[in-house]
């Protein structure tokens, strides 16, 4: 099976929020692979960062990520950092899924986020810290996603909305 729809984006980009309402919308599972790690190593992203580092961390999501793409039919919603796994990326570019990059401005994701503690990279200048991380990921969103969505101030539904209008696929609607 595969799945219907992935978002990709940085953090605060939306993609819980946008993946829960399409599952609704459409009556498909959500996936959240931030959840199933979480689930998967009995502690939250920031414990796994501080008590094993990154480098533990990223092995972790990449085989939970793969698992999900190969595996789950529904909405999947990425870590932000999933995509820079090549072997992440070679599954969702050989994928018949929609990957959707939800793209966001560093001041719209801040007040989301609020760049608190339970970001473990962007614990110093958090602002800065967000602005590499996007610098660096963006190519990769831009390449690996089928569509791009400027979230800018859009409501949850009018994101929602324009996913479904572009992609044209009846049966989610």
């Amino acid at each position: 099976m595969t799945a219907a729809i992935v978002l990709i984006g940085p953090p605060g980009a939306g993609k819980t929020s946008v993946g829960r309402a399409l599952a609704k919308i459409s009556s498909l599972p959500f996936v959240d692979t931030d959840v199933l790690i979480e689930k998967d190593q009995g502690k939250s992203i920031s414990e796994i960062f501080v008590d094993d580092g990154e480098g533990y961390f990223r092995a972790v999501e990449e085989r939970i990520c793969l698992e999900i793409l190969h595996e789950s039919s529904g909405i999947i919603s990425l870590g932000g950092g999933a995509p820079l796994s090549a072997n992440v990326q070679n599954a969702l570019k050989s994928s018949t899924m929609q990957i959707v990059f939800l793209d966001v401005s560093l001041s719209v994701a801040a007040p989301r986020i609020g760049f608190n503690r339970d970001r473990p990279l962007l614990l110093n200048n958090p602002r800065q810290q967000w602005q590499i991380l996007m610098d660096r990921r963006r190519p990769i969103y831009e390449e690996v996603a089928t569509l791009k969505i400027e979230v800018g101030q859009l409501s949850v539904a009018a994101i929602c909305d324009e996913i479904l209008q572009k992609i044209g696929t009846p049966w989610l609607r």
